[in-house]
């Protein structure tokens, strides 16, 4: 083994991981190898958390192709020889802080990780969307990836315009934006913009997101129906993850016509996904103001 052919990478659990030559079989967190796919590296396999089913939830997979990418299953129904079974040389996943793996019971990270190298990307409040994204990033690099100047000149060029866009909406006097999760008919979890990465992005670039009263609950103020719409939403980002209930059983006909985009909390962090975002966001701002 030689120092060139040895793959090296310190996750951000300062835990460095190595083998012998760079990995090619990738099992992954499926907002991790979604991501990973967006940067130019395809994984083998992805496996959910305990939001999930038995089936991938497609407002996380982004584009990755299903048909070739298997997913391993979820949460409690996850063991370490369920997700060795495809012989990976590394899995990817993400924390949430303090180094926890997501996704996995520790029961079945610990003797994972003493069967293959695991990488842990924090994607926690404490850092910026930007930093997310260069660490997922690096490990795309040191896995192969290469190029990316075009979907980096995507992603300025989509901070452009909806810098621009939200400066013609009024700025901090633009459009009302609530993000938020349906929790049924009667109830959604309203989100607290400051500890959502991607959602910081957009009070930096101008938008004006609505912040919940403070109270229980550290990134998300649990509302009825009459309290989250006295928010008085004039652009609504909604969760559209597949336990999240439908939009359209809580918000009513008397809302029917706020502009609506489509919302992932467990966001993919390539540039491309993020320029979509985006522009979604900067068409929903321009429909509002057309209203």
């Amino acid at each position: 083994m030689t120092e060139q052919s040895e793959w090296r990478f310190s996750d951000d659990r300062g835990q460095l991981s190595t083998a012998p030559r760079r990995p090619g079989r990738v099992l992954a967190y499926v907002q991790a190898g979604a991501t990973l796919w967006g940067l130019g590296i395809r994984p083998q396999g992805i496996f959910g958390s305990d939001h999930d089913g038995p089936d991938p939830d497609r407002a996380k997979t982004g584009t990755l192709p299903l048909d070739e990418v298997a997913y391993v299953g979820a949460g409690s129904g996850l063991d370490a020889e369920r997700l060795l079974a495809d012989r990976p040389d590394l899995v990817v996943t993400v924390s949430y802080g303090g180094g926890h793996v997501y996704g996995l019971a520790p029961e079945t990270a610990k003797p994972l990780e003493e069967r293959v190298p695991v990488v842990v990307i924090d994607v926690s409040q404490a850092r910026t969307f930007t930093e997310i994204g260069e660490r997922f990033a690096e490990l795309a690099r040191s896995l192969g990836a290469g190029g990316g100047a075009d979907a980096d000149a995507d992603l300025d060029a989509a901070r452009e315009r909806l810098r621009a866009v939200a400066a013609v909406a009024g700025g901090a006097d633009g459009p009302r934006v609530v993000a938020f999760s349906p929790a049924g008919p009667d109830q959604a979890h309203v989100a607290r913009p400051k500890m959502w990465p991607e959602l910081r992005v957009l009070t930096e670039l101008g938008v004006r997101l609505v912040e919940p009263a403070p109270g229980p609950g550290a990134n998300w103020s649990t509302l009825g129906r009459a309290e989250t719409f006295a928010l008085r939403p004039e652009v609504i980002l909604t969760d559209i993850r597949a336990h999240a209930a439908p939009l359209d059983e809580l918000r009513g006909e008397e809302h029917d016509t706020v502009p609506v985009v489509p919302w992932n909390p467990e966001p993919l962090y390539g540039p491309r996904d993020h320029a979509r975002f985006l522009g979604l966001v900067a068409d929903a701002l321009e429909a509002a103001r057309a209203r």
